[in-house]
């Protein structure tokens, strides 16, 4: 078809919802860890990023599987069943109702989802990892010799399907996780956003399938990792062996291997280990540019999204794809040349270096959108101390006196006066005084928690009701929190929207109830024995929690006062786009380039050698995550980015040092020479047995 085998088709259809059904689900995957789980921020990261270093381990696996056993087309098919699979374990783990057998709203026995998740995620770490090597390599086999150029057109379309199906996932899958589905209770629909990319992927499955007819199926014919790990084995067992000084020394320390492999695969193997002592420091960035789905999703859950529509905490990974597919078709014919033209040697290992700067330097933009989070982010009380609010909900003013002899405090008609920390053991009682009355109310309060108290002069008396928050952090689902307080001297049934609060008495507060899209406007109904009355809600945002105070009824309209318990978040979203930006460059300069210059500094056969190493320092960079996640006492999140900044400065400043001592070869032409020196062999074996030919003839 337009000259291309009809068989790559379906191999690039089945890339896209491959790479659909993975991008998809890990997009939702952290905050399905916090949100669905309950799991604390650092643990969460831990498991995220243990799940993408396997990822990234098993390609190696399913390389010598490919190349050593099965071949590549049954390595893919057995790999992606067993990839299918997982992503539907991984969905049915998160169904809700799964064990919510009292139909409360969470799982009665979250060890079960608990399992299920993993189990899945395990699949999903053999199937996706172990088919990585093997697709590109294996749409590359059905092209002939002589269709360099169509091949080369294959490459960019299976790269573009890549990039669309991370493009098309990243903006749906947030989009069903953040709609409601349940059984019992409408919750974040988690079994929707991981069971899409389940399907997906089942459809991946069926699409390969169904063009096995017409695959060019090459043989496995050993794996060259195995060959060079031999040889590399052999070389230290045999120097070791011969360790004492009555043995002269080798040139080099692979010369040892000699005495059972051939030079040529000696030579390779030392080209190959030249390009892998570059990739030490290598991980360091990998482990400053896997935290876009751990660390930077957290962070946005302090961020407003509001960009005249509402984007979900998840869907800004998008940003990175976007860029991507933007600036690598500039930097290769914009930046590159204008460096050119500049007369500056911008060599791969140079542009490396900037790259790791550049990521250094995305960290440090998000430590500072961090800082800027922070100053909005309300002071709790730390151990030993406890906070409360006055709430007057009264038309007369009030002064509040602490006791014993803390502070005194004046509070206007219908007012608050916001948050007061005071040390638990110090305050036990204070006296309210309002319209010439005064009353004292002794105070029973916990360490660590807020307290509200509304009161309200009534026919000469003060009437109060000490109420315990319950909220020592910003709401968990992300959205925002409300109750309501019944100002009215009767018991009301309240309702927003879909959401009932129940009875409630005058002066008492509903318990907070998450607001299911912060961004709407509901309807607020009250109803009592003898009447209805209703108004229409503000916009909440996202990331606050208020009380709303029922004050009165005037001609059906309801008249409500907010008190604002935690302000919603401020900062925008908009803000970690530079982040994002700084390291989608890094990206491009770092991985692209360095994937470019390991093929070349290496000879044919061995670019598997370099992949598998190449994947192995992604896998050790989620590695050093998990290590830093699990040990660290930092308890700022700013300082946790910049911690990272230094480290990848540091390491770049090495990898720099180590860049500057390397000499570039042409393996091309150390393969030419010792093609050469085979020819010579050859032909002076050929002469010396025709010599011995002609010299047994005159016999």
């Amino acid at each position: 078809c337009l000259g291309f085998p009809l068989s790559i088709f379906f191999i690039v259809i089945n890339e896209f919802c491959e790479r659909f059904s993975y991008y998809g689900m890990k997009a939702v995957l952290t905050l399905y860890f916090t949100r669905f789980l309950h799991w604390d921020d650092n643990f969460a990261t831990a498991i995220y990023h243990t799940f993408v270093a396997l990822c990234y381990l098993t390609p190696i696996l399913g390389a010598i599987i490919a190349d050593s056993w099965l071949g590549k087309f049954k390595t893919i098919l057995y790999l992606s069943i067993v990839y299918a699979i997982g992503q539907a374990v991984l969905s049915v783990g998160s169904i809700n109702d799964l064990t919510d057998h009292n139909r409360d709203g969470s799982p009665d026995i979250v060890a079960v989802n608990i399992a299920l998740s993993m189990v899945g995620l395990i699949l999903i770490a053999l199937g996706t990892g172990g088919i990585k090597p093997c697709v590109s390599a294996f749409g590359g086999d059905q092209f002939e010799d002589d269709q360099e150029k169509q091949r080369s057109t294959f490459f960019s379309l299976f790269y573009l399907s890549i990039n669309a199906g991370s493009l098309l996932s990243t903006l749906i899958t947030p989009t069903l996780r953040a709609s409601e589905c349940g059984i019992h209770t409408k919750q974040e629909c988690y079994p929707l956003a991981f069971g899409v990319p389940a399907i997906l992927m089942a459809v991946a499955l069926v699409v390969f399938v169904a063009g096995s007819k017409m695959y060019k199926k090459v043989k496995p014919q050993g794996n060259v990792m195995l060959e060079v790990s031999k040889c590399v084995g052999f070389a230290i067992k045999n120097r070791f062996r011969h360790r004492s000084k009555e043995f002269p020394k080798r040139e080099h320390w692979l010369d040892w291997a000699s005495d059972k492999y051939d030079k040529r695969l000696i030579a390779q193997t030392k080209m190959v280990l030249r390009v892998l002592f570059l990739y030490i420091p290598l991980p360091m960035f990998w482990a400053v540019f896997d935290q876009q789905g751990s660390r930077w999703t957290l962070q946005v859950f302090f961020l407003s999204g509001d960009f005249g529509f509402q984007v979900q905490p998840d869907q800004m990974q998008i940003v990175n794809p976007i860029l991507i597919v933007i600036m690598v078709p500039v930097v290769d014919s914009l930046i590159y040349p204008l460096i050119k033209k500049c007369k500056l040697n911008f060599t791969p290992l140079r542009k490396m270096t900037v790259g790791m700067f550049l990521g250094s330097m995305a960290f440090v933009a998000a430590a500072l959108v961090q800082v800027q989070i922070d100053k909005t982010y309300p002071v709790f009380p730390a151990a030993g101390q406890t906070q409360i609010r006055l709430i007057n909900l009264g038309a007369a003013p009030a002064t509040v006196q602490f006791q014993p002899q803390l502070q005194s405090v004046d509070v206007a008609p219908n007012a608050e006066t916001g948050y007061m920390t005071f040390e638990t053991s110090k305050l036990q009682s204070l006296d309210i005084m309002s319209a010439n009355v005064n009353e004292t109310r002794a105070l029973e309060l916990l360490e660590g928690e807020r307290y509200t108290l509304p009161f309200k002069w009534v026919s000469g008396h003060i009437n109060s009701d000490l109420i315990w928050d319950n909220i020592t952090s910003k709401p968990a689902s992300g959205k925002s929190l409300v109750r309501f307080i019944n100002n009215l001297p009767f018991t009301v049934n309240v309702t927003m929207g879909d959401t009932e609060f129940g009875p409630l008495d005058p002066l008492s507060v509903s318990n907070y109830t998450d607001v299911p899209k912060p961004d709407w406007k509901y309807i607020i109904d009250v109803s009592w024995y003898l009447g209805y009355c209703g108004a229409l809600s503000k916009k909440f945002g996202y990331g606050g929690a208020y009380t709303i105070s029922i004050d009165n009824c005037v001609a059906g309209q309801l008249n409500l006062k907010y008190f604002e318990d935690m302000s919603p978040n401020t900062v925008h979203m908009a803000w970690q786009i530079p982040q994002y930006f700084l390291l989608t460059c890094a990206e491009v300069l770092f991985s692209v380039t360095g994937l470019e210059f390991s093929y070349s500094q290496a000879p044919s056969n061995m670019k598997a050698v370099l992949q598998a190493g190449w994947l192995l320092t992604v896998a050790v960079g989620n590695i050093i995550v998990i290590i830093v996640a699990g040990v660290s006492t930092i308890k700022e999140q700013w300082a946790e980015y910049v911690l990272f900044a230094a480290l990848l400065l540091v390491v770049c400043i090495i990898f720099a040092i180590m860049a500057s001592f390397y000499t570039y070869i042409d393996p091309n032409e150390i393969e030419a020479q010792f093609n050469k020196e085979e020819r010579e062999e050859d032909k002076k074996d050929q002469d010396d047995n025709e010599k011995e030919a002609e010299a047994d003839s005159r016999m």
